[in-house]
Formats: C-alpha cells, sequence, structure tokens
C-alpha cells in the first residue's frame, strides 16, 4: 500500500511538473527578429503598425521571429516557434495589429512554442 501510494505521489509531482514546462501563455504582437528593434524604440503602436508584407519578406523570414510583449519586451522563437509563425501568417487576412497568443517554456529572452495563434 505504501508503495502505491508512493507511486501516485511522484507520478501526481511530474504530471504537474509538464504542465509548467508548457504552461506560459504569452500576448503580444508578432514580429520578425530583424524589425524587432522598430517595436523595442517605438512601443506598442510601431509593433501594431508593423505589416504582414514585411513579416513575410525573404530577409524577415530569414531573421525569424518572436513577440513583442505589453511590456516592452521581445521574446525570440526558437526554430519550430518560427515555422508555426510564418504558416500563420500566410493562412492570416490580417494585414497589420498581429495579435498573436503564444503557449511555450520562457527561457531568458527565448520562448519554445508549444503552440501559436494570430487573434
Amino acid at each position: 500500500m505504501k508503495r502505491l501510494l508512493r507511486s501516485a505521489c511522484v507520478l501526481g509531482m511530474l504530471g504537474s511538473f509538464a504542465g509548467l514546462a508548457f504552461g506560459a501563455d504569452v500576448d503580444g504582437i508578432l514580429i520578425d527578429k530583424m524589425c524587432s528593434a522598430k517595436a523595442l524604440s517605438g512601443g506598442q503602436k510601431a509593433a501594431k503598425e508593423h505589416d504582414r508584407d514585411c513579416a513575410t519578406a525573404a530577409a524577415c523570414q530569414k531573421s525569424g521571429y518572436g513577440i513583442y510583449t505589453s511590456d516592452g519586451k521581445f521574446l525570440s522563437f526558437d526554430a519550430a516557434g518560427n515555422t508555426k509563425a510564418i504558416a500563420a501568417l500566410k493562412a492570416s487576412k490580417k494585414t497589420d495589429d498581429l495579435a498573436v497568443k503564444v503557449t511555450g517554456d520562457v527561457q531568458g529572452d527565448t520562448i519554445k512554442v508549444a503552440s501559436l495563434k494570430l487573434q
């Protein structure tokens, strides 16, 4: 009985740690790394004005993507996040104000993207 209880506790702890790994929800503006300097200096207004045509240009795609948050930070996406970002941009009809919700593991100034949804 003690062994069963101990196993249940261990599994419960592992499950809660797994939930934390991809538990961070981050809202902000989807922007490519090359243009993120405009947002960092111009704030939310500059980030919202950044358009899909620019974000899908070859040089911007090559630079990678990230999210500009409401508190003025830029979090770079991992490789999977970059792939998800370009797919979302190409599928979207939005031309600017590329508001996005990203779920993933934030590590410093990078986010390992589990999901990404343009809003």
